[in-house]
């Protein structure tokens, strides 16, 4: 349900509010959406569009929120937490059912080496501002650039 231009998910309530600074598109705010929608945990969802009107995430207000300029970020109550994996680790520690991770080390050990070969293996290279550079510096050829080490990528996580 929407409430003044927010979007209210999930159906725990919890102690502080929750706000989801996200973006529709991306793939690291997917993450932490799934993962507040697994453990089926109510938050507000703040839409912050990263191509329009030259993308909210560059305006002061969101730089107050997210000095790096990115998405997601989880504002509870006063605190703000930002990436995806520190996001998801905090809500698996808060909220511990039902589980992101499975119980065993080993099996734990290997789906956080999967975590992280996507997180900074391959997620940064098709982050939209990576391409934007790289399309303004090498004349349009910033997806074409990154598709090779994201294929890469790819095959790693395929053997894991």
């Amino acid at each position: 349900r929407r409430v003044h231009g927010e979007i209210i998910l999930g159906e725990k309530m919890q102690a502080s509010e929750l706000i989801l600074y996200s973006y529709f598109r991306s793939s690291a705010s997917w993450r932490v959406r799934i993962a507040l929608n697994l453990k089926k945990v109510t938050y507000k969802y703040m839409p912050i569009h990263l191509v329009k009107d030259g993308g909210a995430q560059r305006k002061e207000d969101y730089i107050k929120i997210n000095p790096m300029k990115h998405v997601p970020a989880l504002a509870i109550g006063d605190q703000i937490l930002i990436e995806s994996m520190p996001i998801c680790e905090y809500l698996e520690e808060t909220y511990p059912e039902p589980g992101l991770l499975p119980k065993d080390p080993i099996r734990k050990a290997r789906v956080r080496a999967f975590c992280e070969m996507v997180n900074s293996g391959m997620q940064p290279l098709q982050n939209l501002k990576v391409l934007q550079r790289i399309e303004s510096e090498y004349h349009g050829k910033g997806a074409e650039w990154a598709k090779p080490w994201i294929a890469d990528g790819l095959r790693g996580t395929y053997r894991l």
